[in-house]
């Protein structure tokens, strides 16, 4: 896995070449929009092409029997996708244990007790209603390397597929992971039910209308949480944009104050990240949940921890507080869970609200979030705006430089690097320049001409003149 990166990147160079424009991919699988003309979008076709070529290379790497877990979040068109994805795999001879509506986290849970060989999601995460995607996994439910990925799309760029005779078809069994994923949750041995059950909390849970409306809900009520539902209905129908960002946020802010709630949890349609609002109806900051979290992790386990090189200082803060090393690894959910495993970490994920717990899996979980983070405000006995006002206030910029198609963005990168060797620079994904207050972060775009332009300072006016001084560095090159 250390050795991942550049494997990573020539895959999602390969795959870009291989599909249309309006199909995405990372090392995770492939996305696109429902709906138009074939190689348009992401199309029955499409569907059919790369469920068969993950299976086909499930089939070629297994020795035996294979077996998938299969589970979507509940956008509109994920009930076709699982038919045309369950299909092409059990006419490969594969079977399926289909976990029908779940959550990103549940099928990675699902993947090794199970004993599967591999999982696949269907969600297109915090992408709109339009959307949908193949997220692929290996035997350990973790996302496939680059190197699997490439594989793959090889084989689904040469359709070398082998389907069975009829007498050798796979079989569907259904299962329900909820409890199962609830209760190894709550056996963490970092969460503390009656401690929980004790404060008596009142949540409000924005689940925009995917899983997480069937998933959250249960998990608070088994804490003994009074649980106060928004948007928790699993048909799809996103009232709003399904990435959990400030502006998105304006309903579940103004009824936690109006039910006088102790705090309230967003969750995207997979329900892999977790955003929190404080009872008065503030933000406690997308990039502050690993921060608590790890915070209250590192009460009782000793070790690093990893987000990647966009992620707040903050978390670095809180490591240092605890007398533990902070490593940054490269932007990607794969690239953490690699350095993860590189330093032991017990605790990791990225500023987008995902939390890594090794104890249960190494994948981002909200289940896990919410758990650790109501166990570490009830042990504070603050306020949820109280707790966050324990750790330092760090704000992001986050712009883009566009780029002629032409030009050498590794040049630049490799400019900016010499230019400020003097300062600490991290060179493993992109360039970050760390200062005493603050950081930039330069990354290259895979998919479009661009340089994204990340920074962080100790306020919001900071954040953006660091990041207008290095768009205006970058344009005199």
């Amino acid at each position: 896995m250390g050795a991942s990166i550049l494997k990573g990147k020539q895959f999602y160079i390969f795959a870009k070449n291989y599909l249309r424009m309006t199909l995405i991919k990372s090392i995770s699988g492939i996305r696109g929009t429902i709906g138009g003309e074939v190689g348009a979008n992401l199309t029955p076709l499409d569907i059919v092409k790369f469920a068969s070529a993950y299976g086909m290379w499930l089939k070629n790497n297994t020795k035996g029997k294979v077996k998938v877990v299969v589970g979507r979040d509940a956008r509109i068109s994920g009930a076709i996708v699982q038919d045309l994805v369950q299909s092409s795999l059990l006419a490969l001879g594969i079977d399926v244990i289909d976990l029908g509506l779940s959550t990103t986290p549940t099928v990675e849970v699902a993947v090794p007790l199970e004993a599967a060989n591999g999982g696949i999601i269907l969600t297109a995460s915090h992408n709109p209603k339009q959307w949908n995607a193949l997220k692929l996994l290996n035997d350990k439910g973790e996302f496939v390397s680059g190197q699997d990925g490439a594989d793959i799309l090889e084989i689904a760029d040469n359709e070398a597929f082998n389907f069975v005779e009829v007498d050798h078809l796979g079989t569907a069994l259904k299962k329900d992971y909820l409890q199962i994923h609830i209760d190894a949750v709550l056996a963490l041995s970092t969460v503390n039910v009656s401690l929980v059950k004790a404060a008596n909390f009142k949540v409000v849970i924005d689940a925009v209308n995917s899983t997480g409306g069937i998933y959250i809900p249960a998990l608070l009520r088994q804490m003994g949480v009074d649980v106060v539902e928004l948007y928790c209905v699993p048909n799809g129908k996103f009232p709003h944009n399904p990435e959990p960002l400030p502006e998105h946020l304006h309903d579940l802010c103004s009824l936690v104050k109006e039910s006088k709630a102790d705090l309230g949890f967003v969750v995207d349609p997979d329900v892999d990240r977790l955003a929190i609002v404080a009872e008065d109806g503030t933000l406690f900051g997308e990039e502050y949940t690993l921060v608590a979290v790890a915070d209250h992790v590192l009460k009782t386990k000793t070790g690093a921890t990893v987000s990647n090189l966009s992620s707040t200082r903050a978390l670095k803060d809180v490591s240092d507080k605890h007398g533990v090393a902070y490593h940054a690894s490269a932007v990607g959910e794969v690239n953490v869970v690699a350095k993860m495993k590189e330093v032991n970490a017990p605790i990791g994920g990225e500023g987008n609200g995902g939390i890594i717990y090794p104890e249960l899996h190494y994948g981002r979980d909200s289940l896990v979030g919410v758990a650790l983070f109501l166990t570490h405000l009830a042990a504070s006995k603050l306020t949820c705006s109280a707790l966050r006002s324990t750790y330092t206030n760090y704000y992001m910029s986050k712009q883009k430089i566009q780029l002629t198609p032409n030009v050498d963005v590794d040049k630049i990168l490799n400019k900016m690097a010499a230019k400020y060797a003097s300062e600490d620079v991290n060179k493993i994904d992109g360039v970050k320049i760390n200062f005493a207050n603050e950081w930039v972060h330069l990354r290259k775009s895979n998919t479009e001409p661009i340089i994204r332009v990340y920074t962080e300072s100790t306020s919001a006016t900071k954040a953006n003149e660091l990041a207008q001084r290095f768009i205006n560095e970058i344009s005199l090159i």
